[in-house]
């Protein structure tokens, strides 16, 4: 069997994706810059350890199909501590939608432009309404994807709020 050598892949911080929530974050006047991770992290525990962070610290960007009375569809976006669990009976109930589903991989590109394993919590083809667990605001910093799954950048429950206009909730 031969070995064929492909071609290195695009730099991380070259990537499109990547270079969209740059932008974002800079016109937000966000000071953290991007981290590339050695491997990929597709989770919060994976990023975690890649950062030498506790799970709690990581904000997962969880893309939900919102389902309104009436029937209307969009999508909603939880940030998340990397701890909890969303749980979407409470989140529902809280912004007086009919349900909240968790989005397949189809539905999360294309509303944010992002697959899953780098939603970044800006930077979405459509700004989504978008809550942020309160239990984030324990820590100084934590961290949060940056448009590819081996990118990530430091921020704070805070400037969260700022950047994305979400609305402050207990999501667990």
């Amino acid at each position: 069997m031969t070995h064929v050598p492909t071609a290195a892949p695009e730099p991380v911080l070259d990537h499109p994706a990547v270079q969209r929530v740059a932008t974002a974050l800079s016109a937000f006047g966000v000071r953290g810059t991007i981290t590339v991770l050695d491997d990929a992290a597709r989770t919060a525990r994976q990023a975690a350890v890649a950062l030498g962070v506790d799970p709690a610290q990581i904000a997962n960007s969880l893309v939900f199909k919102a389902h309104r009375p009436g029937g209307a569809e969009e999508s909603l976006l939880v940030l998340t501590s990397g701890a909890h669990r969303v749980d979407t009976v409470k989140v529902a109930d809280l912004i007086g939608l009919e349900t909240v589903e968790r989005a397949d991989p189809e539905f999360v590109l294309e509303h944010t432009g992002f697959p899953i394993g780098g939603v970044p919590p800006v930077a979405h083809l459509r700004p989504p309404a978008t809550l942020v667990d309160v239990s984030l605001a324990r820590y100084d910093r934590v961290w949060a994807a940056a448009g590819h799954p081996h990118a990530v950048f430091p921020t704070s429950y805070d400037e969260l709020l700022r950047i994305t206009g979400g609305q402050p909730a207990e999501v667990a």
